[in-house]
């Protein structure tokens, strides 16, 4: 009973999102085009269940370049309607379009002079005739064996605000990191915002030495630095190449008579490099895709070829750089 129950709930609430699909119309389109048009916000409201889902939709939209938030109706009829201005849009939301809490503010939203429009089951509602557009979001029946519950009528109305969203999304030709600007903390604004020059050691905490110094010499740099590496400049201070403590480990287990020779008889002469400017993800792809094995340093070379900086893999997770 109890898995064909829940069988029988999902089958009633995706059909009800399957049908939503002829109903996205010239009235839907025409209300899309008005909110890309607004030079205000667009008021989410709907009371109970339907405002939970309204609290979702203007999450969405805010969150995709829509100014938008959620308005409840009980507390807009007690003074909140101070935030609706002529120039909003209110998106109201009722499955039975006759709630009182939403009804009640209809007149006043009118008055204000702000488009309304209706996500809601039934045209002929005082919702629904009150509204500028009307959005069919109804259900045939609730999954609810008593009828009582939201269910169908909720996740349709969830459906097609999520529809609303990702319309206004493309219209705006909203990209990745427009949506990271809004989402700094994230794992994906740290992704699409971090660069390396916010994560790299520059200046004293940057190891650089002489082509002219000896591999000892580069040794204590590393360890003064604590960083495994050490970038390698000719006598202008340009990068020509890079020390780490794998070439010392590797060179010591042969002799230590290199120790004394100098650094540029030791150093990688075409290691991986990169600049500041990049993304910290692209970095750290860069690292892990190395071949024939991924690498740990990357020196931070500036257009004349100037080491402004160095970055270690450890670095980037730290930051949460996935």
């Amino acid at each position: 009973m109890i898995k064909e129950k829940a069988i029988e709930t999902l089958r009633i609430e995706a059909d009800a999102v399957a049908k939503l699909i002829d109903r996205v119309d010239d009235e839907f389109e025409a209300a899309v085009k008005a909110i890309l048009a607004c030079p205000a916000r667009v008021i989410v409201t709907g009371m109970g269940k339907s405002g939970h889902v309204g609290r979702k939709i203007a999450a969405s939209l805010a969150s995709t370049g829509t100014p938008s938030f959620f308005m409840h109706p009980a507390e807009a009829f007690h003074g909140d309607l101070g935030m609706v201005t002529e120039h909003d849009i209110v998106l109201a939301i009722s499955n039975s379009g006759e709630t009182n809490e939403v009804v009640n503010i209809l007149p006043v939203i009118r008055r204000i002079g702000a488009r309304l429009i209706a996500l809601c089951g039934r045209r002929d509602s005082t919702l629904g005739r009150h509204a500028d557009y009307f959005i069919d979001a109804g259900v045939e029946r609730e999954a609810c064996p008593l009828g009582l519950a939201p269910t169908a009528s909720t996740t349709a109305a969830l459906a097609m605000g999520d529809a609303m969203m990702i319309a206004l999304l493309s219209a705006r030709n909203f990209t990745a990191q427009d949506f990271a600007v809004f989402h700094p903390g994230g794992a994906l604004g740290r992704r699409l915002l971090l660069t390396v020059s916010d994560v790299m050691h520059s200046g004293e905490d940057n190891p650089v030495i002489s082509y002219r110094k000896t591999a000892k010499e580069a040794l204590f740099m590393m360890t003064a630095k604590g960083m495994g590496a050490t970038s390698v400049i000719d006598d202008h201070g340009k990068f020509i190449g890079l020390v780490t403590d794998g070439d010392i480990r590797r060179s010591l287990a042969k002799s230590s008579s290199f120790l004394d020779e100098p650094v540029e008889t030791l150093m990688t002469r075409t290691p991986q490099t990169i600049t500041a400017d990049k993304l910290a993800a692209a970095a750290l792809s860069q690292m892990e895709k190395h071949k024939p094995r991924p690498i740990t340093v990357l020196p931070v070379i500036d257009a004349e070829k100037t080491p402004v900086g160095i970055l270690h893999l450890t670095d980037l997770l730290r930051q949460g750089v996935v």
